[in-house]
Parts: C-alpha cells; sequence; structure tokens
C-alpha cells in the first residue's frame, strides 16, 4: 500500500510510519478514478485484515505469559527495557534451556550477532555480523535494543512489569539499563550508521538476558 501512494506522488513526510498520524493521512486520500479507488480499497482492507490477525493471534499467546514452563522466564526477561511480555515469550520459547550454551558470547554466536571473520596466519579481518543462528531470537534482540536509546528510566510499563520480582532480578534489570543506554550514546557519537549501534547494543543485551536466564 505504501509502495501504492508513493507512485502515486503520495508521500508521507511528517515522521514515522503507522504511527495514528500517518494512519489518519491513509485514511484521508483519495482518489477520483476509479480503478485506482478501488484498488487503494483492497490495500487498506488487506492491512486491516492482516493486523486482525495479528491480534488474534497476539491474544491467543498472551494465555502463556502466565504459564509453564514459560511463566517464570517471561516475568524475569519482561524486566528488561525493550522486552515486552511477548518480546519475552519469544525469547524463551525459541532458547527454551538456556544453559546449553556455556558462555555469553556463544548465546550470541547462536543469535547471529558477532562479526564475521575473514583471518589467515597473524591477519585477522573482521566484517559484517554472521546472520546465522536463530533469525527470530536476532529480530526480537534488535527490535528491543532500539529503546536504549532514550536515557535511562524506569516508566510506569516497565515498573508495572518489575512489580513482585525478586530484587536482584530488577537490580540486574537497571545494570542493563544503565549500561546499555551509556553505551548507546557513545556508539552513536563515532558511528555514521545507526543500524550498526543498534546491532552492537542488540548484542550486548544478549549477554544480559543470558547471564539472567542463568543466574
Amino acid at each position: 500500500m505504501n509502495k501504492f501512494l508513493l507512485r502515486h506522488g503520495r508521500i508521507w513526510r511528517d515522521g514515522s510510519n503507522w504511527t495514528q498520524a500517518h494512519r489518519d493521512w491513509i485514511l484521508a486520500q483519495r482518489f477520483d478514478e476509479a480503478a485506482l479507488a478501488a484498488t487503494f480499497a483492497h490495500y487498506r482492507a488487506s492491512v486491516t485484515v492482516g493486523e486482525a490477525a495479528l491480534t488474534s493471534i497476539e491474544a491467543d499467546l498472551a494465555a502463556w505469559f502466565t504459564r509453564q514452563p514459560f511463566a517464570d522466564p517471561v516475568a524475569r526477561l519482561s524486566a528488561y527495557r525493550g522486552i515486552s511480555y511477548l518480546g519475552a515469550l519469544t525469547l524463551a520459547s525459541e532458547v527454551c534451556d538456556w544453559r546449553r550454551f556455556p558462555t555469553a558470547g556463544s548465546f550470541m554466536a547462536f543469535c547471529g550477532l558477532v562479526p564475521s571473520e575473514y583471518s589467515s596466519g597473524e591477519r585477522i579481518c573482521r566484517g559484517h555480523i554472521t546472520h546465522a543462528g536463530n533469525v527470530h531470537l536476532r529480530t526480537q534482540l534488535v527490535e528491543s535494543a532500539w529503546s536504549y536509546k532514550c536515557r535511562p528510566a524506569v516508566g510506569v510499563t516497565i515498573a508495572r512489569r518489575q512489580q513482585g520480582l525478586p530484587p536482584e532480578v530488577t537490580a540486574r534489570a537497571w545494570k542493563a539499563q544503565l549500561r546499555l543506554t551509556r553505551r548507546f550514546r557513545r556508539l552513536e557519537e563515532r558511528k555514521n550508521s545507526r543500524q550498526v549501534v543498534v546491532t552492537a547494543i542488540a548484542r550486548e543485551l544478549a549477554g544480559f538476558v543470558w547471564a539472567e536466564m542463568t543466574a
């Protein structure tokens, strides 16, 4: 639908896509030609159906947030900034046994978040991340990493997720938040690509969640 609008000179310039303002802008678009209007209506209907299906799936998954064997991992992982209940369930269900990874580095490698290496003799060259391993874990960690671009804080949502958890869990989550927000700012000053920064934060976040689940 976005490409359809772009082809016809309808360009959204007022922020991110799929915010409420963007949705209102989409609803306000009109086409005089009947064929274009019908095509646009079809695209809008497809988006609505897709969103309804996604909402239904998420509602089904929500029942597992507090059901064993996921209740404890979901509660602990969701104490971390950027990891919602659904994100925590994704991590917990994809990993299952965290102790099969002897080190944080091995878990990072499983997520495909470590740099590739091209070495010969004493010459060591490292490139982009490997993208090997579990794509669901990598995607979730990268999405969570974006939240660390802001200053450290425990807002209403995080405070609600941390309610009733052991103090040591919330302490580790706060330590991770302090470290990763500071790291995000420093990397952003040095790197030209924000995606590179987010990937680096995702790698460190992987280390923190591994440490949490093996503590």
